[in-house]
């Protein structure tokens, strides 16, 4: 693929093929997968904006489906922990195994359940995962695997989410992991306020391009 040209792949995950968008910037010095929030999918606005910045910096990403779109229909499924960290794994053996992504370091970006799947996911690869980052995340539904986690890892929170914030804080000082708690002052859920996403995308790539780099 040319660098940074968007590439649209199908990932099979068990039965099911799920869809995905690829985009690798030259010398790339990473890959992150995105695993999105309940309702949402690779065509997220506010993912594809932090994963453009994430390229800027270097980074491939992979935005993809977690569920068909019959699966999405089903509002429990969206809260289906472990499935969605069974296809979120599934992304991250496909990233492994294809030939524009196969040796890069893993990151895990995710965003309102998707937190949750990115840190079961970080536990259940262990060291293949590098680094997670969390945005307005419900880390606090990975449950019991928060204290295993090994990825560093950041939490990304709007000051005004404050139910958000309050979990993430709980969750926060449960992680055994290097980590740290950004609260950006003035947004809500959705950072839809000027400039509050920029920032996410910003902190996200300073976290990702660090860890990887640091990573073996």
């Amino acid at each position: 693929m040319q660098p940074d040209a968007v590439e649209e792949v199908s990932i099979g995950v068990g039965r099911v093929e799920l869809a995905g968008r690829l985009r690798r910037p030259a010398a790339a010095r990473g890959v992150v997968l995105f695993a999105h929030g309940s309702g949402s999918s690779r065509r997220s606005a506010r993912n594809n904006a932090v994963a453009r910045t994430l390229r800027a910096a270097g980074l491939a990403t992979l935005l993809m489906d977690l569920l068909t779109e019959a699966e999405d229909a089903d509002v429990e499924r969206r809260f289906d922990i472990a499935l969605l960290g069974t296809r979120l794994e599934g992304g991250a053996a496909w990233l492994a195994r294809d030939p524009r992504t196969q040796g890069l370091g893993l990151g895990l970006f995710g965003a309102s359940t998707g937190a949750a799947a990115a840190l079961d996911v970080a536990v259940r690869l262990g060291d293949t995962v590098r680094a997670v980052v969390s945005r307005g995340g419900r880390p606090d539904l990975a449950t019991e695997a928060v204290e295993r986690v090994r990825a560093p890892t950041l939490l990304i929170v709007g000051g005004e989410d404050r139910e958000v914030l309050e979990l993430n804080r709980t969750v926060y000082a449960r992680l055994r992991a290097e980590k740290e708690l950004a609260v950006i002052a003035g947004a809500t859920h959705l950072f839809e306020e000027p400039g509050a996403l920029e920032e996410v995308a910003r902190l996200a790539a300073a976290w990702f391009m660090r860890t990887l780099s640091q990573a073996g």
